[in-house]
């Protein structure tokens, strides 16, 4: 059966969306985490708890966004919509987080912060879920699918690049809260453009044949969860995400508090972006042919080493160190980002084998969630450490302890969840040949409906 293709300026305009997404994301687990304790005034346990709290809400929102898109029956499809629907309340929500609540106390600030992430993860997942879910069903080849997702991740760097220049856009206004706050109109403004762009060049196959009694979302959900290769992957992809995001979060802390240089980190960042770009490129070769689980382990293992030299970095060494050592990350970081994007399609495929429905909707749904929750469990943890250990909101200069915990959490924290994905994904057992079969199989069906 002929498959529709997307050409190389299309996966570039699909990018858009990622684009806009990596932008959101970016900035609320980099920028945000330095927000909320240098201008919103949280301890940092509270401010580890905010994104927490916030994504909590997608436990049940993502699967069933991803479930809703997977039964629509709408005359412009069943994903597509949705880029229309979503992008509004998305900006909106991005804006409210960054203003200041008129409230004094810890625990009632807490509580505006943690709200109005409640509501931009909703606003997200409308986007988010369906965004996912049309990759696998626009590129059913092995390699194709990694190919839309590489081009879709190096667009993504425009947003990673936004993400990074949100504070000194902020500073340039002035630098304190309410210039965060005008920063985030602007930039709620440039969230919602791309998806008119994305709904008129994304497509979908034509819709599949109604199931009787379909599964509800309970059952849906319990499919998929007793579904091996999909939990292999979810374990896979929540570590490799909390590696990413700890990173992310620690390493303005690490530039201000350990190195005493918070002007380094947008340099730094902007090597880090093009690092990655270049990192992209190079993941898409070396997946074609190749098996994306074991590269992920080899990826995973040398960021994680690679990683541990930001311990030995020191103040009064030349700023081109910092600057060296954190580009030599990067392919670590690309590989580890795309593979499991590019994973998700077979598990979906198998499962389309098994159950004979198709749910890449429910399965990126679930796989948002994962992703989500990775990362604020990840900002959690280190920010409870941070807590302990005496740092404090707000001060410039922070204890000794407080520093070497800075110092430490950016070193070593990323590694060790990142050389647990690593051992899981060596033994993932959904490889290339067992999607051959699979695929072998799905033809045949079709064939037979036919």
């Amino acid at each position: 059966m002929s498959q529709r293709t997307l050409s190389v300026p299309a996966k570039l305009t699909y990018g858009l969306g990622e684009s806009s997404l990596v932008t959101s994301m970016m900035a609320l687990s980099t920028v945000y985490a330095y927000f909320l304790l240098e201008e919103g005034g949280l301890r940092p346990l509270l401010a580890g708890l905010v994104p927490l709290v916030g994504r909590a809400v997608d436990a049940a929102t993502d699967p069933l966004m991803g479930r809703l898109s997977d039964r629509l029956r709408w005359k412009s499809g069943r994903r597509r919509p949705f880029f229309l629907l979503g992008a509004v309340p998305y900006g909106l929500s991005f804006l409210l987080l960054w203003a200041d609540p008129p409230f004094v106390g810890q625990a009632a600030r807490f509580a505006y912060y943690a709200g109005a992430y409640c509501f931009f993860s909703l606003s997200l997942t409308v986007l988010y879920v369906p965004y996912l879910a049309i990759q696998p069903e626009m590129a059913r080849d092995y390699d194709e699918r990694t190919s839309l997702n590489a081009y879709r991740s190096m667009v993504g760097i425009l947003g990673m690049a936004a993400a990074i220049a949100m504070r000194s856009v902020a500073e340039a206004l002035g630098g304190g809260q309410a210039d965060f706050f005008s920063a985030a109109a602007i930039y709620s403004v440039l969230l919602m453009l791309p998806w008119l762009a994305v709904y008129k060049v994304t497509f979908e196959p034509p819709l599949p044949p109604e199931i009787p009694n379909p599964a509800s979302l309970r059952d849906g959900i319990g499919e998929v969860a007793r579904h091996a290769s999909f939990r292999w992957l979810c374990a896979i992809f929540l570590l490799g995400r909390m590696g990413l995001d700890i990173v992310g979060a620690m390493f303005i802390l690490y530039a201000k508090h350990w190195l005493g240089r918070v002007g380094d980190f947008e340099i730094v960042m902007s090597l880090f972006c093009l690092g990655i770009l270049v990192s992209y490129p190079l993941a898409v070769r070396l997946a074609r042919g190749r098996e994306k689980a074991r590269l992920y382990t080899v990826a995973a293992t040398f960021w994680a080493i690679t990683g541990c030299g930001m311990w030995f970095v020191q103040p009064e060494w030349p700023r081109w160190v910092f600057f060296l050592l954190v580009p030599v990350i990067t392919p670590g970081f690309a590989m580890v980002d795309l593979m499991p994007w590019s994973m998700v399609g077979e598990v979906a495929d198998e499962g389309e084998l098994e159950s004979g429905e198709r749910r890449d909707g429910l399965y990126n749904g679930v796989l948002s969630f994962v992703r989500k929750l990775g990362g604020a469990l990840g900002l959690a943890m280190v920010f409870a450490v941070l807590d302990f250990l005496g740092f404090s909101e707000g001060r410039e200069v922070q204890t000794e302890t407080a520093r070497q915990a800075v110092r430490a959490m950016t070193a070593f924290a990323p590694g060790v969840v990142l050389l647990l994905g690593a051992w899981l994904a060596w033994h993932y057992p959904l490889d290339r040949a067992r999607h051959q079969e699979i695929e072998r199989g799905l033809e045949a069906r079709r064939r037979a409906q036919e």
